[in-house]
């Protein structure tokens, strides 16, 4: 049941009054807090199956930042082997490449969070089986979500850059200008 109250003050006597009686097996409670409860397990469920779709497509994120890299310093071992034999340092080269996979995995973030931003425009429908009830809901893409979410990038971006970078600095000078 329903009820209107002329101003939400009145709410703690009509809960007192339905809290009363015996003879009524009602609980008073504000219609905000009421769908809120009734969705818990469905927002449960989509927090969670967002949870296991982000790890896997952090998993397929990270093979792909590899394999980029790994791309990129195949076709680029003679300058690899050129700036090693002009002096340049393994850890310059190691740098170097784990910086282009960072500067790679920060547009990635930075995508990312465009196309979520942009989620939060449509608006999903789904039934809550508890309760027979039709559910409307938007995503909602705070600045929070915008860190984490780089943060996240820029430690795949790492990880996916890693070793190939180290393969890049543990080229050989001689093999490496030879191509």
């Amino acid at each position: 049941m329903t009820v209107r109250l002329k101003s939400p003050s009145e709410f703690d006597s009509l809960r007192t009054t339905v809290d009363a009686d015996p003879r009524w097996n009602l609980e008073a409670k504000r219609e905000d807090r009421f769908y809120e409860e009734a969705s818990g397990p469905l927002a449960t469920f989509i927090r969670v199956l967002g949870t296991v779709i982000a790890v896997f497509f952090s998993f397929g994120a990270t093979l792909g930042a590899m394999i980029t890299m790994y791309a990129q310093v195949a076709s680029r071992v003679r300058e690899v082997g050129t700036l090693r034999a002009l002096g340049f340092r393994r850890r310059s080269v190691l740098g170097s490449f784990l910086i282009e996979s960072l500067i790679l995995a920060l547009l990635g973030a930075a995508a990312g969070c465009v196309f979520a931003a942009l989620l939060g425009a449509t608006t999903f429908t789904t039934t809550n089986w508890t309760s027979f009830t039709e559910i409307k809901f938007r995503f909602h893409f705070a600045p929070e979500i915008a860190v984490k979410a780089t943060i996240f990038a820029i430690v795949m971006g790492f990880l996916g850059g890693l070793l190939p970078a180290a393969r890049a600095a543990r080229l050989q000078i001689a093999e490496a200008t030879k191509g």
